[in-house]
């Protein structure tokens, strides 16, 4: 099967399918505890899952007391375990049972690995719980330093001890380690040595009662150790069926992923249940490998991967289509949660607010000069800077802003950039930068200027070029500081105009925010209160604008330039973006992903307010179309225009593509082996087949964009 033929299957794209497990249990009874597991089983191996986690001594149950030194009991949890490992030979998940086991005239708490017919490996429970309500003291030995040893069920003899890891040979990066419920709540998880040894999965097998708050607590303390271990943390309590003699029992259990839940079960359920996500393995991997910390805490924990065993196990995958059980936003810069996107547009703002108040203390300027053209970018930094102005306690009248109309500047975008001056009452002055353009144009013999019409690269620049050396000069004549408005979208594509044009300014505030959330903060600035009614109607009427640069006149139908036509919709080239630059996921997974978030408007959640008439759809060609220019612009064709970015505050986690920040490399770098990469393995929707070659890298129409936007 080649890389494209399997480019639906999540084993392709670093993905494991996990499950936690809350099954109904029956007190002291291990066959029917058996059979509920293997219930459980099945149904996870249908549901196409690799690993299922069950609770703390569910073999048994956990609440029997001193049942737990009865022999019989001990002996009949032993048979169904090999039952168990009996019945995986056909069922594809590796199983996590939580069982009593004796030991050397010991009995420990463990957690019990099994896959194919066989079992992997015992882990004892490090720390045991001996207040308040809990007496495991009474019943078992603890774990902590028992490491090396080996326990012995029928004809095989398994690894025993606080020091195994187990890995898949055949899936990359499918390796976990197993813990039990008192093992998180200490000050030194057993976990996070595993982590640093170099697991990726953290499974904790659980009891833990239920008391008013306390499943708040185990799900802070989940969120916490997988975003400190950078890793997955699979968490299964007890739940229906345990003894209710002085305790209760409420089922939670949770799949966290670097501190992100993706799903849990129904707390107090009647019956078994089960709750499955996709975990992505091979982005954890790639988190820790970008994470110096991490990496200086296994050196500084004296290298924990010399310490631990690796049991390897062949896990089989299947490379099938089983679906995504996993949320993917459209937007990954801009939450789906309304609370969570006020909290975020919120800060966001304070951010580029106080970015430049502390630029405009240092330089001891009192005035800026901002280009103001009636579009989304410099309407955002125009509300941004009113903002700073207010925080200084300096007169808004010494914004001052500039509408610089071209040859295909639109009477609505103009009529929009005076509006929101005059609403925020800023300095507002106007340059027509036509009769310069036109002597520029005819000193270089364009065309143009004999009446033909030519609209390319040079006819457009020249314009960007004149609406940025306009506003350097009154800033040197009035002691201002110019003001950039290009975002992170546009620095991402090179879609602007370097050195005398829109790539310049004296200052940056959206030069770390992507396209898709300046639309979100210019909504949130016009609804939550920042300004007074004339303006915020305006940023409304803002938001409505079609995005164009606006350099090349109106077609003969009248349709305007569109900036998306020829680097991508937006929407699309962020969602790349981010999954480049933030995770350096490959290409083809990058397309995986982009397919699920967006091959279907009517599934998934959009953010709040988002209009339904823009709630668009993408199949797989045009996902792997755009990818394409993404790579190829991103890569070869801009980054000497990152090289030279602007200072400007970093706004969102892995949103800087500063040079002095999160993104260095060659502005003499090639896009052949993302490129290639896509190709080879993206296949186009439909057709069964991978691409030969796309047709050639896309051609980089035009380098400009308006100095304002």
């Amino acid at each position: 099967m080649t890389n494209a033929a399997r480019f639906a299957a999540i084993h392709q794209h670093g993905f494991v399918r996990v499950a936690v497990c809350t099954p109904r249990v029956s007190v002291g009874d291990p066959s029917a505890n058996a059979a509920e597991t293997l219930a459980l089983f099945r149904s996870g191996h249908d549901s196409g899952v690799d690993l299922m986690l069950f609770p703390e001594l569910g073999l048994s149950a956990y609440a029997i007391d001193d049942l737990l030194l009865q022999d019989a009991l001990l002996q009949q949890v032993r048979d169904e375990i090999v039952g168990l490992a009996a019945a995986s030979i056909d069922l594809a998940p590796v199983l996590l049972v939580g069982a009593p086991l004796p030991h050397n005239g010991r009995v420990y708490n463990c957690a019990v690995a099994i896959s194919r017919g066989r079992i992997l490996g015992v882990i004892p429970k490090s720390f045991l719980p001996n207040y308040r309500e809990y007496y495991e003291n009474r019943w078992f030995a603890p774990g902590a330093g028992v490491t090396g040893l080996e326990m012995r069920f029928g004809e095989q003899i398994v690894p025993f001890g606080t020091d195994v890891i187990f890995e898949a040979e055949d899936l990359p990066d499918f390796t976990f380690h197993a813990e039990l419920c008192e093992d998180m709540w200490s000050a030194t998880p057993p976990s996070s040595q595993a982590a640093l040894a170099g697991a990726l999965i953290l499974c904790n097998l659980s009891a833990s009662n239920i008391v008013v708050g306390k499943a708040d607590d185990r799900a802070l303390l989940c969120a916490s150790q997988s975003i400190r271990c950078q890793a997955a943390y699979l968490y299964s309590a007890a739940g229906p069926g345990e003894s209710t003699t002085d305790l209760a029992w409420d089922g939670q259990a949770t799949i966290h992923e670097l501190g992100v839940l993706l799903d849990q079960t129904t707390r107090f359920p009647q019956n078994s249940q089960l709750a499955i996500a996709d975990i992505d393995v091979e982005r954890l991997r790639l988190e820790r490998m970008r994470t110096a910390t991490f990496n200086t805490a296994a050196v500084a924990a004296g290298h924990p991967e010399r310490h631990f065993r690796r049991i390897r196990f062949s896990h089989h995958p299947h490379y099938e289509d089983v679906g995504l059980r996993r949320k993917i936003d459209r937007f990954p810069f801009v939450p789906n949660d309304p609370t969570r996107l006020d909290r975020d547009c919120y800060e966001a703002f304070n951010i580029q607010v106080q970015g430049l108040v502390k630029r405009l203390r240092a330089t001891k300027v009192r005035s800026i000069v901002i280009g103001v053209s009636g579009g989304l970018d410099s309407t955002h930094a125009l509300v941004v800077a009113a903002k700073a102005f207010d925080a200084l306690e300096l007169p808004r009248a010494n914004i001052l802003a500039f509408t610089l109309p071209g040859f295909a500047t639109s009477d609505a975008t103009k009529a929009n950039a005076w509006a929101l001056m005059n609403a925020l009452g800023v300095t507002g002055e106007e340059i027509d930068i036509r009769p310069s353009a036109r002597r520029m144009l005819e000193d270089l013999g364009h065309p143009f200027a004999k009446g033909e019409p030519t609209y390319d690269v040079t006819f457009e620049n020249v314009q960007a070029g004149l609406r940025t050396d306009y506003l350097f000069r009154p800033a040197n004549q009035r002691n201002g500081l110019v003001l950039g408005t290009g975002d992170l979208s546009e620095l991402a594509l090179g879609w602007c105009t370097y050195g005398v044009g829109d790539q310049m300014s004296h200052y940056n505030v959206n030069g770390t925010v992507a396209k898709t959330l300046i639309q979100h903060l210019v909504r949130w600035a016009a609804t939550s209160g920042q300004f007074e009614a004339q303006a915020s109607q305006t940023l409304l009427e803002v938001l409505a604008t079609d995005i164009s640069p606006e350099l090349i006149p109106a077609d003969e139908v009248g349709a305007l330039q569109s900036t998306e036509a020829k680097v991508g919709p937006y929407e699309l080239q962020d969602f790349n973006l981010y999954y480049i630059t933030r995770f350096g996921l490959r290409p083809s997974k990058v397309a995986f992903l982009a397919w699920h978030a967006w091959r279907d408007a009517k599934a998934g959640d959009w953010p709040p307010n988002f209009p339904v008439a823009a709630r668009n759809s993408y199949d797989l060609s045009q996902i792997k179309g755009w990818l394409a220019t993404f790579l190829y612009r991103f890569f070869e064709l801009s980054q000497f225009k990152r090289s030279a970015m602007p200072n400007g505050p970093k706004v969102v986690s892995g949103g800087s593509l500063s040079p002095r920040g999160d993104w260095r490399m060659p502005s003499d770098a090639t896009a052949d082996i993302w490129l290639d990469e896509l190709r080879r393995n993206v296949p186009i929707e439909d057709s069964g087949e991978p691409v030969e070659s796309l047709s050639g890298p896309p051609v980089c129409e035009s380098e400009s964009r308006p100095i304002v936007r």
